[in-house]
């Protein structure tokens, strides 16, 4: 299988911290950011990887080569203006099989989630868009659904009005497995952001699922998380799934 990570953005919240290294590159217990998500994605059988640059976007390439030393095979996108989260995967949709889906995965989120079943529930549920989502009340998100897991509510940085009165407590986790058919809502050369342009529209067809985080989870876009993600690591909380998982253990391709 294919996924795209979202490597392109600038981490300015990150002060200091990014102002000389990409986000993606950040340093979490002698390894890039960025390389956890790449082995955790070969472990679960994904074995083509496309990411998106943008600021100083020799690092990354500089970092994995063609991916074989991660045992993957990683090709760049360059965008010289930024596309955001959708435009990004238009641009990269090349690099996705046409009869397969495929994984979008933020390139700062941390986690140590198994996506082989995931990958089965969105083939067996025929959804456009299955989202990776987890519980954080207050959150800049709002996820809704049905007891199939069908979502029937997305809100993505929702004002006071719009939150008043919802008390759902599940949000975005910055993973999604998509169907193909899903690039021909993306319009081509254009500046959009998936969770604020494109997801809203599709929840009304009912072709948006989730699937429940099942482990570690952190989204590092602050000091405060970076130092989370660290001590995570350092202390085992984070599961380095890659150290112990065989070639049997791989499903999602």
């Amino acid at each position: 299988m294919h996924a795209l990570i979202l490597c392109a953005g600038f981490g300015t919240r990150l002060g200091e911290h990014t102002r000389e290294i990409p986000k993606p590159m950040l340093d979490l217990g002698g390894r890039p950011l960025v390389e956890y998500i790449v082995r955790n994605l070969a472990a679960c059988g994904f074995t083509s990887i496309a990411m998106n640059l943008h600021f100083l976007p020799e690092v990354i390439p500089a970092h994995f080569g063609d991916g074989e030393s991660c045992g993957v095979r990683i090709t760049y996108s360059y965008e010289p203006q930024l596309l955001g989260t959708a435009g990004g995967v238009k641009k990269m949709a090349d690099t996705v099989s046409p009869n397969q889906p495929f994984l979008v995965h933020y390139g700062d989120v941390l986690n140590d989630v198994d996506f082989g079943p995931m990958v089965d529930q969105h083939r067996r549920t025929g959804a456009l868009v299955t989202m990776l989502v987890h519980q954080r009340p207050g959150s800049n998100s709002i996820v809704g659904f049905d007891e199939e897991g069908r979502v029937n509510l997305f809100l993505e940085r929702p004002t006071d009005k719009e939150r008043h009165g919802i008390t759902a407590s599940w949000v975005n986790s910055g993973v999604w497995i998509c169907s193909p058919e899903l690039l021909e809502a993306i319009p081509e050369n254009t500046a959009c952001d998936m969770a604020r342009d494109i997801l809203p529209k599709l929840v009304s067809q009912g072709r948006v699922f989730t699937y429940k985080l099942d482990g570690y989870r952190c989204a590092v876009d602050s000091e405060q998380r970076l130092f989370a993600a660290r001590k995570a690591i350092a202390e085992g909380t984070y599961k380095q799934r890659w150290l112990s998982w065989t070639t049997e253990s791989r499903r999602a391709g």
